[in-house]
């Protein structure tokens, strides 16, 4: 795993630590990655395992294998407990991490990650796409067929520059880490009861667009979070972050002042 290229900051704000979705990488944050910097917060945008910088290495399809990954990342930059903020796969890599090192999250923010495994038709589903996304026939075909479903019809229509970013990432990901993480999805256990034993300031972000995670599933997350807030954001869909940024970075932003505020430092900061 590979922090972004930028230093991860020296100011005295609680740590945060960005976890990108499939097919793409920590470029992903970079809007919101730059606000907090601003605002005094060490960010590190990562690249999970196999995807941007990062190498995928030979270890069996796990997100307990990202979840290690990071710990060690973390321990290289000096950081104890942080802030997570993950999209997607990133979101499911912050329960993983969230099982295996509670004692290291502050406050968590899941953005279309579901709390349950996936049902077997699901995980039949990403089994398939990791064997198809090795053909070299059949991959660019099924890259353009479900990397769209990311993004919101709105998004879509009025950004395509954005779709194009998108769809340029997914052709230029590595096949083989595509295969890896979702297998590693497909396998992952139910998290409820994880996220219902984190007493910790907690954000949920839906997209009211996304096909793929529904409002509804978003909802249930929060619920089970002791501490959980759900924000729906009516003009995105699966990639709120890129979508919609500067919501996102308002809503991290109330996230991070939320646990500042516990912790007894002051904000003494731009606002977002």
């Amino acid at each position: 795993m590979t922090a972004s290229s930028h230093l991860p900051g020296t100011g005295h704000r609680t740590p945060v630590v960005l976890l990108h979705a499939l097919s793409l990488h920590a470029s992903m944050w970079e809007a919101q990655e730059r606000a907090l910097r601003t605002r005094g917060h060490p960010v590190l945008a990562v690249d999970q395992r196999g995807f941007g910088e990062a190498s995928l290495g030979n270890h069996p399809p796990s997100l307990d294998v990202i979840a290690d990954d990071l710990a060690r990342t973390l321990d290289e930059h000096g950081m104890d407990r942080v802030v997570l903020a993950g999209s997607s796969m990133g979101g499911y890599a912050a329960m993983a991490f969230l099982r295996r090192f509670p004692g290291r999250v502050a406050g968590l923010a899941l953005l279309s990650a579901r709390a349950t495994a996936d049902d077997p038709e699901a995980a039949t589903q990403r089994i398939q796409f990791a064997e198809l996304v090795q053909d070299p026939v059949h991959r660019p075909v099924i890259v353009e067929r479900v990397t769209p479903l990311l993004l919101a019809d709105t998004t879509r229509a009025d950004h395509p520059e954005l779709l194009a970013r998108v769809l340029a990432d997914a052709h230029a990901a590595d096949p083989a880490a595509l295969a890896w993480a979702q297998r590693a999805i497909a396998a992952r256990p139910d998290s409820t009861d994880v996220l219902r034993a984190a007493r910790i300031p907690a954000l949920v972000i839906a997209g009211a667009q996304d096909v793929l995670v529904t409002p509804q599933e978003s909802r249930y997350v929060a619920d089970v979070l002791p501490q959980g807030r759900l924000i729906t954001l009516t003009r995105a869909g699966h990639l709120q972050p890129l979508e919609a940024p500067e919501e996102v970075t308002h809503a991290l932003c109330g996230l991070l002042d939320e646990i500042d505020a516990t912790a007894g430092i002051g904000s003494g900061a731009s606002a977002c």
